[in-house]
């Protein structure tokens, strides 16, 4: 826009060295949509309008039960052990493992502060002591371009949890990219409260739920693992919200070269799974940024319709007051006037007072209320005065009533403000978007190798 600062998009050389593609447009997308002079937000908000920018990252939320291998799923995904392990139930809140500049790790209403889209679990009570974060510099993987979310282990029985936690599961499933469930075949695979809150979630976003058998080289030899894993599909199909062909559930484990094991390890499917995610974020991204970027040009054009549509109305509501106006005063005056002229000046008064020539045009204009006055019988000479009284008020309310009937119109500068942001989408953010589809288009290319 003219005379603003346009947002800082293209990254330096180094930024572009350790950033991958996806990376970069995930985050220029954001930019478009958050910078504090020109954002789409920002432009949103004056025109009455709500977007949400884009996450930069995908959000990949892991469930299961205690010593299910959540955490130590996460630790081998990132090369570095940030979450604790073992058979005691080490998570008992929910931990955000994410990457960036420098190792850090954050806690309650700090959390919140990175994650302000989150704010909504203030309403479950009691879960913002158990939020943390755990911030890596690993660029393993796609990890800079995921989040994790690992959550509670899940037991039946006595355990009392300080939060309503299968709610706030439930809650972070809906607002996750990926859920990923896993079941561990040594312990509680088939506990009741992991399976509910599965069956939740099911109803509402069953595209995002992916099954794993975890921890698959413990489970014995493979006629055990058969065996567990049918027990866990066939309760799963019990639930009348599960009851669906075509489960898929990889068998996965850490990989161990300090113990091999003959189980097909299906982990990569995972990796796989997250990148198919993370190359569907930046195409909705980019989708998203195409069909906000009309939405707000749309809004522009019609509040310019509307505002040409107020201005003639205005027009005609000031023209209809005026006239009403006009009338509701010329008449009385004029049958005042008449009255006067008729009985109280001569017509060599009247020529002696205003000239010869204004004394015709005034004794002209008010022969015909004299002739309108003559005409009426003397016993209804006082309705006549009533009538046309009440006739002249009318006329001084209607032009009262239509000089408010105005609408308000948009200043010079409020127009001038909105063609700006008009042609500030179109030619700004959309051709940004195009180069970033294009960029993204060569990537695919890289990458398949067409």
């Amino acid at each position: 826009m003219s005379g603003s600062r346009k947002p800082r998009l293209v990254a330096n050389p180094l930024e572009s060295a350790i950033t991958t593609p996806s990376e970069r447009i995930l985050k220029q997308c954001h930019n478009l949509y958050v910078d504090n002079e020109n954002g789409l937000v920002k432009i949103a908000t004056s025109l009455g309008l709500r977007l949400l920018p884009p996450r930069k990252k995908i959000i990949v939320m892991i469930m299961g039960n205690h010593s299910a291998g959540k955490s130590s799923f996460i630790n081998w995904y990132i090369e570095e052990h940030i979450q604790k392990t073992g058979v005691a139930i080490e998570t008992q809140g929910f931990t955000f493992i994410t990457s960036g500049r420098k190792r850090e790790s954050l806690t309650g209403n700090a959390t919140l502060h990175l994650y302000p889209h989150f704010r909504p679990l203030l309403e479950f009570k009691g879960v913002t002591d158990y939020l943390s974060a755990e911030i890596s510099t690993s660029k393993q993987k796609k990890f800079s371009l995921v989040t994790f979310v690992d959550t509670p282990g899940l037991v039946d029985g006595d355990m009392v949890y300080p939060f309503n936690v299968n709610s706030a599961i439930t809650w972070f499933g809906e607002q996750a990219d990926l859920v990923f469930v896993f079941f561990d075949p040594m312990g509680q695979a088939l506990c009741k409260r992991t399976l509910n809150i599965v069956e939740k979630l099911s109803e509402k976003c069953a595209d995002k739920l992916h099954f794993f058998l975890s921890k698959a080289d413990e489970a014995g030899r493979e006629t055990d693992r058969q065996r567990v894993m049918m027990q866990i599909v066939q309760e799963l199909c019990r639930r009348p919200g599960l009851n669906k062909c075509g489960f898929e559930m990889p068998t996965i484990y850490i990989p161990n070269p300090q113990r091999p094991s003959r189980c097909v390890n299906q982990i990569d499917e995972v990796c796989q799974t997250i990148e198919k995610t993370i190359n569907q974020a930046v195409q909705k991204t980019l989708d998203q940024l195409e069909k906000d970027c009309d939405l707000i040009s749309h809004t522009i054009s019609n509040k310019l319709t509307q505002d040409r549509e107020n201005v003639s109305y205005n027009k005609s509501a000031r023209f209809r007051s005026f006239l009403y106006g006009f009338l509701g005063i010329f008449l009385p005056t004029l049958f005042i006037l008449s009255f006067v002229l008729d009985t109280l000046l001569s017509p060599e008064e009247l020529e002696g007072l205003v000239g010869e020539g204004l004394a015709k045009a005034l004794r002209a204009s008010t022969r015909i209320m004299v002739y309108l006055w003559e005409w009426v019988p003397e016993d209804w000479q006082l309705i006549f005065i009533l009538v046309f009284g009440s006739l002249c008020y009318l006329l001084l309310f209607l032009a009262k009533y239509f000089a408010r009937q105005g609408t308000k119109t948009l200043t010079k500068k409020e127009k001038r403000k909105l063609a700006e942001y008009s042609d500030y989408v179109q030619d700004v953010v959309k051709t940004r978007k195009r180069k970033l589809y294009e960029e993204y288009l060569q990537q695919c290319a890289a990458e398949y190798d067409f």
